[in-house]
């Protein structure tokens, strides 16, 4: 397992890191980024010895800047990097993670803010959540935040520990949040939105994500189990046999890593569509490889069936035929011998309800997304918010 010091740059990779920055007037990591966060800037800062103007440059507009800086796919800033057209990007996730790290050392700026009266309830504290509480506690709305769950994260917490341990989370949550204007509620489950504008609050924003995960309505599901019962305590079922993960992206990828990590033989990925069709990183992509995972593409699954305490599944192949992707015929074969099937192959989001001041941010509104993309979304929601009740005041 990797060990939480391996996630940072020593001070050797990050001087280096800096220096290879060609700080492009032009900005187009900052360009790229959905929550706007300027790389250029910080890294000019840090180059120069500033930390503590690099920290507040991060922190600027991204509220979970560490979190973010570990498991942000390296398609945005390092995609726009300049330097990727020389050799290769400059890592800035990585260099933005080992800035936090080290040299963060203050909470969010609350000086200049004022209560202005009102309450915002925010139900779910993932990365959306927690960016609509920082938009909202910084300009003086009181808000609470319910989570059903015993700890803040939402699907963050589904990643394994080795690529974002829970710590980090919680000090991105420690810079953002200040009791005078965000109070956190756990253990608190919503079970109607529209029922908390009846307890005094002026409106109310929706991060819940998407907990309902999506069925393969094949016969003998019921010999598998979802990623979620699997990634929120992979111990259970920890296996040394064989497993198959039904799914090609990331929280499949998390599914086939931590089978392999947690010791199992012989680790399957069964991918509907192309390689080259993954919605995968190539870091994670070459992660699986060396974890010898294997991935079969173009394959899908029919059935399972539970055969002398094994499962087998009896998969068939898929190819394109004018654009479409379709099953091929007689192409069904039998793959005996799963200790465990773990369904990775989506989620869906609580049904929504129409009613102005009720706004949705992150998962539940735009389906599946990378963390900065929740937090953009929370952001968004926050300011529609503001706005909402700025019109309803005139």
């Amino acid at each position: 397992m990797t060990t939480a010091k391996n996630l940072y740059l020593t001070k050797i990779q990050l001087k280096a890191e800096l220096e290879r920055c060609l700080n492009c007037p032009t900005k187009p990591c900052m360009n790229a980024c959905p929550v706007n966060c300027s790389p250029q800037e910080f890294i000019s800062h840090a180059k120069k010895g500033e930390y503590d103007e690099a920290v507040k440059t991060i922190t600027r507009n991204n509220p979970m800047g560490q979190t973010c800086g570990l498991i942000c796919p390296d398609k945005f800033c390092m995609k726009a990097c300049t330097r990727s057209h020389i050799d290769f990007s400059v890592n800035i996730p990585k260099v933005q993670a080992t800035i936090l790290e080290n040299f963060r050392k203050t909470t969010e700026d609350y000086q200049n803010t004022h209560a202005n009266g009102h309450k915002i309830a925010i139900i779910g504290a993932g990365p959306a959540g927690m960016a609509a509480a920082s938009t909202l506690g910084k300009q003086g709305y009181q808000v609470t935040v319910y989570e059903a769950s015993e700890e803040i994260g939402g699907a963050l917490n589904l990643i394994p520990d080795e690529r974002l341990p829970h710590a980090v989370i919680e000090k991105d949550w420690s810079f953002i949040y200040n009791p005078d204007y965000i109070k956190l509620e756990l253990n608190a489950k919503v079970a109607n939105p529209e029922e908390l504008l009846t307890q005094g609050f002026d409106g109310v924003i929706v991060s819940t994500g998407e907990p309902n995960c999506t069925a393969l309505n094949i016969i003998g599901e019921d010999n598998s189990i979802s990623y979620m019962k699997y990634l929120h305590n992979p111990e259970i079922y920890k296996t040394t046999g064989k497993v198959a993960i039904i799914g090609g992206g990331n929280v499949a990828a998390d599914c086939a890593l931590t089978a392999a990590a947690n010791g199992s033989e012989h680790v399957e990925m069964f991918v509907r569509r192309r390689l080259s069709d993954m919605r995968i990183s190539k870091h994670e992509y070459l992660e699986l490889i060396n974890r010898q995972v294997n991935i079969t593409a173009l394959t899908s699954p029919e059935r399972f069936e539970k055969k002398d305490g094994k499962i087998s599944l009896f998969v068939h192949k898929n190819h394109f035929e004018e654009g479409k992707l379709q099953a091929l015929p007689n192409s069904t074969i039998e793959l005996p011998g799963f200790d465990l099937v773990i369904k990775a192959v989506g989620s869906k989001a609580d049904p929504k309800i129409d009613n102005p001041r009720i706004i949705y941010a992150g998962d539940c509104k735009t389906g599946g997304s990378t963390i900065v993309e929740a937090l953009s979304s929370g952001k968004t929601a926050a300011e529609l918010m503001m706005h909402e009740l700025a019109c309803a005041a005139e």
